[in-house]
C-alpha cells in the first residue's frame, strides 16, 4: 500500500470522502488535511473530490458497527483537537479492523484524544447557553461568542427551542460563522468581516439596567475572584454585557458615551484576547 496525504475542502462529507478513498485505493495516509493548510513534505499528496454517496456509505457502516463511534466522528469533527482528522481517521480504522470493544476502554491511546475533545465540546456548548448575551436589534436578536470549538451546531436546537417565536442570529467570531433562525427554519453560515451594531436608545438602557442588576446584586464580602473565574472562566467574558466597558452602551442616535452603572474596582473585568480554534465552513439545515 502506498503512502500519500489527502487534501480535502474541509466538510464533515469530504473527510468522510478520505476514508472511503483510503481503503477503494489501498492507500496509507499520513495527514488530511484541507486544501489551504497543505504544509509542503516528502509524500505525496492528491485532493479529495466530495462525493455524498461515498461519505453516507462510510457513515452508514461506522453507525452499523458502533453509534457511539458514529457520535464521536459526528462531534469531533467540530472540535479545536490538534490534527483532529487524523485522530478521527485513525478512530475508524481501528473500529473496522478490531470491531467496537476497545470503545469501552477510555484509556486506549486512539479514543483518549477524541473523546476528551468531545467531552470539552460538549461542556463548552453547556457553558454558553447561559453564557450568551443577546441584544434586540431592531426586531431580530443578536448575539456574538468566541468558542474554541464550533459550537453552534449544538447550540442551535437549544436557542431554536427557546426563542421559537423569535428571529435571532448568533455569530461565532472564532470560526467566522453564524447561526441564523427565523420562521422556524435555522441554517448555519459562513459570515466574514462581520460587526455588530451599534444599539439604538432603547437597547442601550437595557445593557445598563442589566449591568446594574449584576453589581447590585454581588456581595463585597463573599467575593472569591477564583471561584468566579472556574464557575465563569475569562475567556467569555469578551462577549458578556456585565463585563464590557463604556462605549458598548453608547446608542446610535447619541453623539456621546453613556456612563454605565459602577461596579467595584474589585468586580472590574479586564479585556481578554480570542480564544484559539479552527476554522471550518457553515453548514445548514
Amino acid at each position: 500500500m502506498s503512502e500519500i496525504t489527502y487534501l480535502y475542502d474541509g466538510s464533515f462529507e469530504g473527510f468522510l470522502c478520505c476514508i472511503f478513498d483510503s481503503y477503494a485505493n489501498k492507500e496509507v495516509l499520513t495527514a488530511i488535511c484541507r486544501d489551504e493548510d497543505l504544509v509542503p513534505a516528502l509524500f505525496t499528496s492528491r485532493s479529495i473530490q466530495t462525493n455524498r454517496a461515498h461519505a453516507g456509505r462510510v457513515f452508514r457502516k461506522v453507525v452499523k458497527c458502533s453509534p457511539y463511534a458514529a457520535e464521536l466522528l459526528q462531534k469531533g469533527f467540530l472540535t479545536c483537537l490538534p490534527d483532529r482528522e487524523w485522530h478521527l481517521y485513525r478512530l475508524v480504522v481501528k473500529l473496522l479492523n478490531e470491531g467496537p470493544a476497545f470503545l469501552r476502554n477510555f484509556s486506549d491511546e486512539t479514543l483518549y484524544p477524541v473523546a476528551q475533545a468531545v467531552r470539552h465540546l460538549n461542556g463548552e456548548a453547556h457553558l454558553l447557553k447561559g453564557f450568551i448575551r443577546f441584544s434586540d436589534l431592531g426586531g431580530v436578536l443578536g448575539g456574538e461568542i468566541e468558542p474554541k470549538n464550533r459550537v453552534l451546531p449544538l447550540l442551535r436546537g437549544h436557542f431554536c427551542a427557546r426563542y421559537r417565536e423569535e428571529s435571532f442570529f448568533l455569530y461565532d467570531r472564532t470560526h467566522q460563522e453564524a447561526l441564523f433562525y427565523a420562521g422556524g427554519k435555522a441554517s448555519i453560515r459562513p459570515l466574514e468581516a462581520f460587526k455588530m451594531a451599534q444599539p439604538d436608545e432603547e437597547e442601550a438602557r437595557c445593557r445598563l439596567l442589566w449591568k446594574r442588576f449584576y453589581d447590585t446584586i454581588a456581595i463585597k464580602e463573599r467575593l472569591n475572584p477564583k471561584c468566579r473565574t472556574t464557575q465563569m472562566p475569562q475567556r467569555y467574558w469578551k462577549t458578556m454585557t456585565e463585563f464590557q466597558d463604556e462605549a458598548y452602551f453608547k446608542p446610535r442616535s447619541s453623539p456621546a458615551v453613556c456612563s454605565a452603572p459602577g461596579a467595584p474596582a474589585v468586580r472590574s473585568a479586564p479585556g481578554t484576547p480570542p480564544a484559539p480554534g479552527l476554522s471550518v465552513p457553515g453548514s445548514s439545515s
